[in-house]
């Protein structure tokens, strides 16, 4: 690679997973210049990031700058698209993972974690540009396309407060249950119309209808089983199976996807808009695959007949919603909307659910 051509950096390599990373120090007057984020109107499955929330900049911005002189930052994590060179500085044992990082010109950087570090600092230096010749570590990935980009983001904000759980099924590719989460959101014509990819609640007047961490809790009810567990044959065909006879039983969805009704106004007036609704029938459907394995469909299709709506308080009242008429969703109203769904379908309830439902009215949850 001509060296005059291309970006040079001293560098440390290191191996993970059998694969090569480069650290290495970057002026902060270069972190403005190289590194690009996903355009916001791309579509969230196409980015390897998040949309940058800009409220967050100007708070990261001012703590460089008020703390100048005592300011900590932790590495960016990045992808490089494009042709990369490293050139050991000695062939000893020990220093032949020290040497010089060569990045053609015309490659690509992607930022996959540190955007708002990254946003905050061109703010900084434009206030403070004596701050351009400090430096900040940077972690360099070769890219391998945009699933792997996706999946070093995912990795990287598994325990992160800030990651939505939604961006974390979309871009995890190693989870079996989020891979066929998505691949139902794509073969389903409702979900695929109607789920929201990104966030984890949908506002009054979101044009969505269920989203996708909504989808993926009910998938791990149904089945029982935590994140990152192996799936079986059965456990798919399962959860594709209640996903389709879900979707052609509740009649609001029907009129959701013939735009008879808005999303909107089916939260207004039904409990089917929320995210309590599908976790519960799906707690519903899986007590029916335990109990009646063979005609367990034949009751999930009987959901048509069940009213829904929130006028229907004798059924909703105290269990998916309060006095005020608020949704409140844990796994306390899930599992009371659980098995009063349960009885509208002439499911016999074990003793412990009775016991259970009959302490509703005496304890102060809703």
């Amino acid at each position: 690679m001509d060296p005059n051509f291309s970006y040079n950096f001293p560098a440390l390599r290191g191996h993970q997973a059998e694969k090569e990373y480069f650290v290495v120090m970057c002026p902060l007057k270069l972190i403005p210049k190289i590194f690009l984020f996903d355009e916001e109107e791309v579509p969230p499955q196409y980015r390897s990031q998040r949309i940058l929330n800009k409220s967050r900049v100007p708070e990261i911005t001012n703590y460089i700058v008020d703390q100048s002189k005592d300011y900590v930052f932790s590495s960016l994590t990045a992808s490089i698209d494009g042709e990369i060179q490293f050139t050991p500085f000695s062939d000893e044992p020990n220093f032949k993972d020290l040497g010089k990082l060569s990045i053609a010109l015309d490659s690509r950087f992607l930022i996959n974690d540190g955007q708002h570090r990254r946003a905050a600092i061109e703010e900084a230096l434009k206030i403070m540009p004596e701050l351009g010749n400090e430096t900040i570590s940077v972690v360099f990935f070769h890219d391998e396309g945009l699933e792997r980009s996706q999946q070093i983001f995912s990795d990287l904000n598994r325990h992160a407060v800030n990651t939505t759980s939604s961006i974390g099924i979309l871009y995890d590719h190693r989870d079996q249950l989020s891979l066929l989460t998505k691949e139902l959101v794509e073969e389903i014509p409702l979900l695929k119309r109607y789920t929201e990819m990104e966030k984890t609640s949908l506002s009054k007047n979101s044009p969505k209808l269920l989203a996708l961490n909504h989808i993926y809790n009910a998938n791990k009810r149904l089945i029982n089983k935590k994140k990152g567990a192996l799936l079986t044959e059965e456990d798919a065909l399962n959860i594709k199976t209640f996903w389709t006879t879900l979707c052609n039983s509740i009649h609001e969805w029907e009129q959701v996807f013939n735009k008879e009704i808005s999303p909107r106004d089916l939260r207004m007036i039904s409990i089917a808009g929320q995210g309590l609704f599908i976790e519960a029938a799906a707690e519903v459907a899986r007590a029916l695959i335990e109990q009646k394995p063979d005609t367990w469909t034949i009751y999930l299709s009987k959901f048509k007949d069940i009213d829904w709506s929130r006028s229907n308080e004798k059924d909703w009242k105290g269990r998916a919603f309060n006095e005020n008429g608020r949704i409140l969703k844990n796994n306390y109203t899930i599992r009371l909307t659980a098995i009063r769904i349960k009885s509208l379908l002439g499911i016999e309830l074990t003793k412990e659910e009775k016991d259970f439902d009959q302490q509703k009215s005496s304890m102060n949850v809703l």
